[in-house]
This record gives structure tokens, C-alpha cells and sequence, in this order.
């Protein structure tokens, strides 16, 4: 399987917003970091406001940061939220045309490989993916304030 850019720039989003929690970030500041466009982001940045993971606060010096701490957001949880409702292939929707699905023996073995990426996820928290912050936030180029 492999993760929508929405995805992938959501997960980037939150782990820049866990490295950046003594203050407000912007769209800017993010897209700027990881050198990604700011229109893709916006988006992110609504789903992730929309879903509650998020809080933006608006005006003058507004931005946003994490509306929880990292250790309560769940990886798990993220993922399902930012790739949807959408089949992992076509013999799960609801327009399969496949003509052999009736005796396809792909099907459970990828329920059952779908199933378990999102039980490791599940099992992970934003935490865990800043646990050691200071060299990631190096890269960014943002000052890491403990």
C-alpha cells in the first residue's frame, strides 16, 4: 500500500507541530521546512482543524498547533481519517467489476495485510515519531525548545 501525498504532508504537518509546540506555526512556516507547496497544505491544515487534531487560531500572530499532546494523538487513527473510506482495491467497492472475485484468493490476504499496517499504527503515537527531537527539528530548521 502506499499513502496518499495527503497523507504523508499530514503526518509531516503534525510532526513539525509536535516539534514546535512552545508556539504558534503557519502554512508558511511548514511548507517552507519541508520546501512542499502551501495550497497542498491548506487542505491538509482544514482536515486536520476540521477532524479536531488541530487548532488554528486566527488573526494577527495567529497559526496553529497541536490540539492535543503528541502522545494522545494515534497514528492509527490519523491515517484512517486522511486516506477515507476509499476501497484498498477495486474487489472491496461497492463498483467491482471483477470477473473473478467470486473465487479470488487475493482478497482476504489483502484485508488481512490492510488490517495489520493499521494495527501498527495503532499501536503508535505522534510521540513516538519525535522521540528523539532535536536533530529532526535541525533539519527543518526550527529551534527546539524543550
Amino acid at each position: 500500500m502506499k499513502l496518499t501525498s495527503f497523507t504523508d504532508y499530514t503526518l509531516r504537518v503534525l510532526m513539525y507541530l509536535a516539534l514546535h509546540q512552545e508556539r504558534l506555526a503557519t502554512i508558511q512556516g511548514i511548507a517552507q521546512a519541508y520546501a512542499i507547496s502551501e495550497n497542498h497544505l491548506m487542505k491538509v491544515v482544514h482536515h486536520l482543524a476540521k477532524t479536531g487534531v488541530i487548532e488554528s487560531v486566527r488573526g494577527k500572530g495567529g497559526g496553529i498547533r497541536l490540539a492535543f499532546p503528541p502522545e494522545q494523538i494515534r497514528l492509527g487513527a490519523v491515517v484512517r481519517a486522511a486516506e477515507g473510506d476509499s476501497p484498498i482495491a477495486e474487489c472491496f467497492g461497492e463498483s467491482n467489476a471483477c470477473c473473478i472475485t467470486a473465487s479470488c484468493q487475493l482478497i482476504p490476504i489483502l484485508a488481512q495485510a490492510f488490517d495489520a499496517l493499521y494495527a501498527v499504527l495503532d499501536q503508535h503515537t505522534l510521540a513516538d515519531l519525535v522521540h528523539t527531537p532535536i536533530p529532526m527539528a535541525r533539519l527543518l530548521k526550527i529551534e527546539f525548545v524543550r
